[in-house]
């Protein structure tokens, strides 16, 4: 990240890829692909070889997991899901410039 510029993109890409990548090895088992794209936004894909589309939902209190595409969701401008040949791809979208970054995370 720091190679391309995009050093103040780390710790939220990171976070994203970690969900994403958790998400697909627990429930999808393997092969898991990982793509990251700069364009006019930084695109993360993870594919995996399920073709169960993930939902989103807002965990209890006393849920221990399930906050996963909440967090995804607060964390960047878009995200999504596609159908392929061998499964899905998961994908977010974070905007490459501060200003156009500005999160509220307040719950």
């Amino acid at each position: 990240m720091a190679a391309r510029g995009l050093d103040e993109l780390s710790f939220t890409t990171e976070l994203v890829v970690s969900e994403l990548v958790t998400n697909a090895v627990r429930y999808a088992g393997g092969p898991i692909g990982l793509r990251l794209i700069r364009g006019d936004v930084l695109v993360c894909e993870v594919n995996d070889p399920s073709n169960t589309q993930p939902r989103l939902r807002r965990a209890r209190w006393s849920d221990e997991g399930g906050r996963g595409l909440f967090l995804i969701a607060q964390l960047t401008t878009r995200w999504g899901s596609r159908y392929t040949r061998s499964g899905k791809t998961i994908w977010t979208e974070q905007p490459l410039t501060a200003e156009l970054g500005l999160l509220d995370l307040s719950l």
